[in-house]
């Protein structure tokens, strides 16, 4: 396998087996193309020369174990459900590690409703949303920012040529995807007519490459990361000076949020200062937050805030508050919305932050930090000068903002994917920054 091209240095190796799911109880085609796994996984094969194997299996005769069945794949026509015991079994097995797959049987929309439904209900704490083109499952083994569609996928209404893929993601992992058009009858081989809402050859190939890709290297990666981090007693400081408020939104707002209270421990243990382990979340319409004195933001994707969000996120600055945002992941699509927030917001773009500022010189000295295995490719050098950015107001910076990810570092585990700073610099230059906020 050329170890280069799939960034993650050949841990597709890793998958033993891979598990085809049919719900076989449903009186509907769950095998309308019976040949397409096989296929798929004999044409990766030839393309990555390693051995895979699949079994079909009903949801209840499933092993929860990742170890045991690390893709669990689900195709089909009609609507369905699940039954609670059957969303619980899923829900642990996807939490530990494993990955669903489901495809629409030539694009259909009533499986594809339910499939949404389904996952809101197994993961309510998290949307369901269709992933945007930096998404690393289009980039992880092929680049596949276009797709050639049969014609069948136009006649649904939709118009483009990017891969429509939704998914839900947890802690920097997408657990589930949910394919809108069809990708398994290009797998089977068979004839694809004009009227299937499908992907052509290609195409489907690519992204099914890209998704056992994707699910292997995260699969090792949860499996390294497993137990790594300690965890951390949230009540171990119950006083002290300062509260931070992370910002709910509509959309994907939390991403590794056990990060946020080792930075404050590691702060703590730095600095000597008190910290108020006492985390809220809140959205920015809520009048609570002004007496919030930090407020942290943070995400994958695109978002919009509605206009009584903005307006008191103005006030709140403009009252002295401040707010530190990262990018999580280093991902374009909440940098463009968090940007076009500030500019939307005050009416200016950020600034970058000068070397020379108190920001980067405590608690600690940082001229220059390390960066992940994906930056440091991407940049062609494995440290860099720490990049801030941020809005001034009243001769101090009132937003700090890093496009480049820190919360995996925090935690002490970044995504395989992740543009961002590895966990030294990372948590250096998060606790600088709480030292700034409450200081200045």
């Amino acid at each position: 396998m050329n170890a280069q091209k799939f960034s993650m240095t050949g841990l597709i190796c890793a998958l033993a087996g891979f598990s085809a799911v049919y719900c076989l109880a449903q009186s509907e085609r769950w095998n309308a193309t019976p040949n397409d796994i096989n296929n798929l996984l004999k044409s990766l094969q030839g393309l990555a020369d390693v051995n895979y194997t699949m079994n079909v299996k009903t949801i209840d005769e499933v092993n929860t174990d990742p170890e045991q069945n690390p893709i669990l794949y689900y195709s089909g026509h009609y609507n369905y459900s699940f039954s609670p015991a059957q969303r619980q079994k899923l829900r642990k097995y996807m939490l530990d590690g494993g990955m669903m797959v489901f495809n629409t049987g030539l694009g259909s929309a009533p499986f594809y409703r339910s499939t949404i439904r389904e996952l809101e209900t197994i993961f309510p704490e998290v949307p369901v949303q269709r992933l945007s083109s930096d998404h690393p499952i289009f980039s992880s083994y092929h680049n596949v920012d276009r797709v050639e569609y049969s014609p069948g996928v136009y006649k649904t209404g939709y118009r483009g040529n990017e891969p429509w893929i939704d998914g839900v993601t947890i802690n920097c992992r997408t657990v589930a995807i949910v394919s809108r058009f069809c990708l398994a009858v290009a797998w089977d081989g068979g004839e694809i007519l004009p009227e299937y809402a499908a992907y052509m050859p290609d195409s489907a190939q690519k992204l099914g490459m890209n998704i056992i890709a994707y699910a292997t290297a995260n699969r090792a990666w949860a499996k390294n990361s497993a137990g790594k981090m300690e965890f951390v007693d949230k009540e171990k400081f119950s006083t002290g000076k300062m509260a931070m408020v992370q910002v709910m939104y509509d959309g994907e707002w939390k991403t590794r949020d056990a990060g946020l209270s080792v930075l404050l421990q590691t702060f703590n243990a730095k600095t000597t200062i008190p910290v108020k382990f006492g985390l809220k979340e809140m959205k920015l319409s809520d009048p609570e937050i002004f007496n919030a004195p930090l407020l942290y933001m943070t995400g994958h994707e695109n978002f919009r805030l509605k206009k009584a969000e903005i307006d008191n996120f103005v006030k709140y600055i403009e009252n002295g508050g401040f707010m530190f945002a990262e990018a999580c992941c280093g991902r374009k699509g909440f940098d463009l919305s968090f940007r076009q927030l500030v500019r939307q917001a005050f009416r200016a773009p950020m600034v970058t932050i000068p070397l020379d500022s108190f920001i980067f010189a405590q608690p600690n000295q940082l001229a220059s930090i390390g960066v992940t295995p994906q930056l440091s490719a991407q940049l062609g050098q494995s440290s860099i000068r720490p990049l801030l950015e941020g809005v001034e107001v009243n001769g101090h910076y009132a937003i700090i903002y890093s496009k480049y990810g820190m919360a995996g570092g925090w935690e002490m585990s970044q995504s395989p994917f992740a543009l961002g700073y590895d966990e030294t610099g990372s948590m250096k230059l998060g606790q600088n920054i709480l030292m700034y906020a409450i200081t200045q």
